[in-house]
């Protein structure tokens, strides 16, 4: 039986004063061995992503049957700051995607971060980040954190743009080779990404004064909804690896037409699961608050993915210029003189 009618039927609109969800997917079982550390380090999360965002920013938090004491953490941040304005909680760890998924689909912003639940937020990441996407209509994907292995994962969209579209491409100095070396230490001592060419200079698109590194990685970045809305409709049946991130964020960006980039300055530190004075350190800095005003700019929201064609075209000169037999002479021309190992 039903009286009367919803007066909701009658306010259709949904107003949103946000324009940027980040969302964090977190799993931390119990606090011995691997997550030892993991609940100081997600609070530097936290806390850090509070410090450095504007307030047409929202958060969700999708909690992947985490202790008691972190679920508990959780409902007190969703009281305490109005911008955590979803909290998620599950009673099995559905996986990393699987949270994303399921906490894009519900909202309405057309920037969405990803970001692991280990990464530390620096001031400005939001600003930098964000004026990429109006530099460059046709970035789909933007990490805070550059990486000069990148540039030819899942990247092929962004080769067309600097040798056939509006940016050039050219190698230049990394600005911070010792936040690099930081995320190749924080992902463990067996693992070495780069080599020292890597620490001197990444692959650069330039268009107009704008700067960005080619490629990104996806521990931490910001996408444009359209590659969620528009890429995969099936849940993630593997919690990570085995190259689910791939398929639901890497070759939908790159099947629309939209470019992977990085900033050309460090905005963000991935901690690892074992806490460092260093990091504290870090944290007092962003204690010395900064004025964090959102672009408002309705550019920002138009995306301009690239055709079919070009994409294609993208592909053939990426794979023709990164062959065994041009890619040294190539990156000598771009300004690499010792490209054999790069």
């Amino acid at each position: 039986m039903r009286i009367g009618i919803n007066p909701e039927k009658f306010n259709k609109e949904i107003l949103n004063s946000s324009y940027h969800r980040v969302v964090i997917p977190v799993y931390i079982p119990h606090f011995e061995g691997y997550f030892k550390d993991a609940f100081e380090i997600f609070k530097l999360n936290i806390e850090s992503l509070l410090l450095t965002i504007h307030k047409k920013t929202r958060i969700t938090i999708y909690n992947n049957n985490s202790h008691d004491l972190v679920k508990n953490y959780l409902d007190q941040l969703y009281n305490e700051h109005e911008v955590i304005d979803q909290v998620f909680h599950s009673k099995e760890n559905l996986g990393k995607i699987n949270a994303i998924l399921a906490s894009v689909k519900g909202n309405i912003e057309p920037l969405i971060t990803i970001t692991d639940s280990d990464v530390f937020f620096k001031h400005d990441w939001q600003k930098e980040v964000e004026s990429l996407f109006l530099n460059f209509p046709n970035a789909g994907m933007v990490s805070p954190v550059p990486n000069s292995i990148a540039y030819k994962a899942f990247a092929s969209n962004n080769w067309f743009y600097g040798l056939l579209g509006e940016a050039s491409i050219r190698f230049e100095e990394v600005k911070d080779p010792q936040a690099m070396k930081k995320f190749e230490d924080s992902l463990g001592d067996t693992v070495k990404l780069y080599s020292s060419s890597h620490l001197e200079k990444y692959l650069v698109l330039r268009k107009k004064g704008a700067k960005a590194v080619m490629g990104s990685g996806h521990f931490v970045a910001t996408l444009r909804r359209e590659v969620f809305d528009l890429g995969s409709n099936s849940p993630a049946y593997i919690k990570i690896q085995g190259g689910v991130e791939n398929k639901f964020i890497d070759i939908p960006n790159e099947e629309l037409g939209f470019l992977r980039l990085s900033t050309l300055n460090n905005y963000a530190f991935h901690l690892g699961n074992v806490s460092e004075k260093w990091m504290n350190d870090e944290f007092e800095k962003l204690k010395v608050r900064r004025s964090n005003v959102p672009l408002n700019d309705i550019e920002l929201f138009r995306a301009r993915p690239l055709p079919k064609w070009k994409m294609f075209l993208g592909k053939i000169a990426q794979k023709v210029l990164l062959s065994n037999t041009l890619k040294e002479r190539y990156f000598n021309f771009l300004g690499l003189k010792n490209a054999r190992n790069y």
